[in-house]
C-alpha cells in the first residue's frame, strides 16, 4: 500500500515506471452515471436511445465546479483551447484543456451563468486542473467544487420522441432547440435550467437544477413520457450514447511527466482521479508519453483556437503544421465471428480462454489503450472505447488511426493484455487475440460490403 501523499510521489515510490504502475492500479472500468445499472434492461435502453425517448440520469457522474470572480473568464480563457469569443451568456461551450506540451488533459461544459460566473460541468481531470490553476497562478476567482448528492440533479432526454415529452412539459419546439443554447423551462411546479443538444438524428435537451428536487423532476419527467414509450437508462446502457454517437470521453490525462507541470503532479492528491486511475488493453507504451493524446487525434481539432493564449497553444500550432499526419478518429466494426470466438471461449473449458468481453461495455480499465494493426502487424492506431451496439446488432470500437488509413480497410484490434494479462482486479488469466474490424466513420455508419479493403496494406 503507498504511503504517499501525493501522485509525484506515488511515481517516484514506483521508480517512475508510469506505465507499469497505471496499467496494474486496481482501479476497475469507470463507473456511468446512474446508480442503477439496468432500469428495464440495456437493449431496449440503448433502443430508446436511437429509435424512441430516453430520460439518462447524470447526476452521479459528472463534476461541477462554480467559479466566480473578476478573473473567472481570464481563468478558462487561459486554460481552454477554444477561443473565448464563444464563451458568451446563454451559450455553452464543449471546453477542452491541454498541457503546455499540447496534449489533451480533459474536457467538459462550461455555462456562462454571469459576466463574472460559470459553472463547469465535466470529468474529473479538467476539474482539477482548473482549480490547481486557480490556487496556484494568483487569479481573482475563487472555485467551488459542489458535491454531487448536495448540488444539482441532471437530465438528458434523447432519441426521436423525446422532443414530444419536452413539448408536453413546456419545452421548446425541434425547431428552437440549438445545440449549447441556454435556457429554462418548466417541469411540473419547478422551473429548470436547460441545455440544448444535438444528438444523432434529432435534437434533445439537458436540464438541471437542486438536488433536493431530484425524485420530484423523475417522476413528473417520466408521468409525462408514460405515452411516449420514454424509458429510463440504466449505467449499464448510459456509454453506448458515445460508442455510438462518436465521441470519445475518457482519454488518459497527459499530466504525468514533463518539468514544468511537476508541481500539479504534486498537488494531486493521492486519493485523486489520476492517481487511482488505470489502463487496460494490449498497448504497451514504452514511455507514458505513448498514451498522451493531442486534440485532432480525439476529434476536437474544430475547437483549437489561436486567437488567444493558453495553456499548450505554441505546441499545438506546431501540431497544426502538420495535422494532417496525426491520427484521426474512426469507428471500428468488429467482425461478428471474431466477436463470437472471443465469447464463446468462455464455453470451452479445455480451449483458450480470451479476455471477457462484457455487454454492452468491454471496458476493463479507467483508459482502454488496444493495438490497431494492419494485415503486416505494424501498429496504425489505437482503439480506445469498446462495447456492443444493439441497435447496429455490432461489437464496435471507437479509435484513433493514422491518415494514411483509408475508409473500407480491414485492419486487427488485438483483444486482451500480454502474458496472460495484468494484475488489475478485473483482468482474469487469458491469451490475447486478433479481432479483423472495417475501418468506419465516427459517428459509426456501416461502409458499404464494396468498399472493404481486405487484408490492407498486407506485404
Amino acid at each position: 500500500m503507498t504511503m504517499a501523499d501525493n501522485l509525484e510521489q506515488m511515481l517516484a515510490e514506483a521508480d517512475f515506471d508510469i506505465v507499469g504502475l497505471l496499467r496494474n492500479n486496481q482501479t476497475g472500468a469507470k463507473a456511468h452515471g446512474a446508480t442503477v445499472p439496468e432500469i428495464s434492461n440495456w437493449r431496449d435502453e440503448q433502443w430508446a436511445m436511437r429509435h424512441g425517448a430516453a430520460l439518462l440520469d447524470l447526476s452521479q457522474q459528472l463534476v461541477e465546479l462554480r467559479i466566480e470572480g473578476p478573473d473567472a473568464l481570464k481563468l478558462l480563457t487561459e486554460t481552454m483551447v477554444n477561443s473565448p469569443g464563444t464563451l458568451t451568456v446563454n451559450r455553452a461551450i464543449h471546453y477542452v484543456s491541454a498541457t503546455l506540451y499540447g496534449h489533451v488533459i480533459g474536457d467538459g461544459i462550461v455555462h456562462p451563468l454571469a459576466d463574472e460566473e460559470f459553472l463547469y460541468v465535466g470529468r474529473a481531470p479538467a476539474a482539477n486542473w482548473l482549480t490547481y490553476q486557480a490556487q496556484k497562478f494568483g487569479y481573482d476567482a475563487e472555485i467551488t467544487g459542489v458535491p454531487r448528492q448536495h448540488g444539482s440533479w441532471r437530465f438528458r432526454m434523447v432519441g426521436p420522441h423525446a422532443v414530444k415529452v419536452i413539448q408536453k412539459l413546456g419545452g421548446p419546439s425541434p425547431d428552437r432547440i440549438e445545440r449549447f443554447r441556454l435556457s429554462t423551462m418548466q417541469v411540473g411546479t419547478k422551473t429548470v435550467q436547460s441545455m440544448g443538444l444535438a444528438t444523432i438524428g434529432s435534437p434533445g435537451i439537458e436540464i438541471w437544477g437542486p438536488y433536493e428536487d431530484h425524485d420530484y423532476i423523475r417522476d413528473t419527467i417520466l408521468q409525462a413520457g408514460e405515452e411516449f414509450g420514454l424509458t429510463p437508462v440504466g449505467s449499464r446502457a448510459l456509454p453506448s450514447a458515445n460508442l455510438e454517437s462518436g465521441r470519445l470521453s475518457g482519454p488518459l490525462p497527459a499530466i504525468y511527466s514533463g518539468e514544468q507541470i511537476r508541481d500539479y503532479r504534486k498537488w494531486l492528491d493521492a486519493d485523486s482521479y489520476e492517481a487511482t486511475c488505470s489502463i487496460g488493453g494490449s498497448f504497451v507504451g514504452d514511455q507514458i508519453e505513448d498514451y498522451y493524446l493531442t486534440p485532432w487525434e480525439l476529434g476536437y481539432g474544430p475547437l483549437v483556437e489561436f486567437d488567444h493564449d493558453f495553456h499548450g497553444a505554441d505546441a499545438l500550432k506546431e501540431s497544426a503544421e502538420d495535422k494532417d499526419k496525426l491520427r484521426n478518429k474512426v469507428t471500428l466494426e468488429w467482425y461478428a465471428d471474431d466477436v463470437k470466438t472471443i465469447v464463446g471461449s468462455m464455453f470451452e473449458p479445455e480451449g483458450e480462454q480470451y479476455k471477457f468481453f462484457d455487454l454492452p461495455d468491454a471496458s476493463y480499465a479507467t483508459a482502454s489503450y488496444d493495438r490497431v494493426v494492419d494485415a503486416d502487424g505494424c501498429l496504425v492506431g489505437l482503439s480506445l472505447f469498446t462495447g456492443y451496439s444493439w441497435n447496429e446488432k455490432k461489437a464496435l470500437s471507437l479509435a484513433t488511426v493514422g491518415p494514411q488509413v483509408p475508409m473500407g480497410a480491414e485492419l486487427q484490434v488485438i483483444w486482451g493484455e500480454e502474458n496472460g494479462g495484468t494484475n488489475k482486479p478485473t483482468t482474469e488469466p487469458h491469451k490475447q487475440i486478433g479481432a479483423r474490424a472495417i475501418v468506419s466513420p465516427a459517428p459509426f455508419s456501416p461502409v458499404s460490403q464494396s468498399a472493404h479493403i481486405k487484408g490492407w496494406r498486407a506485404s
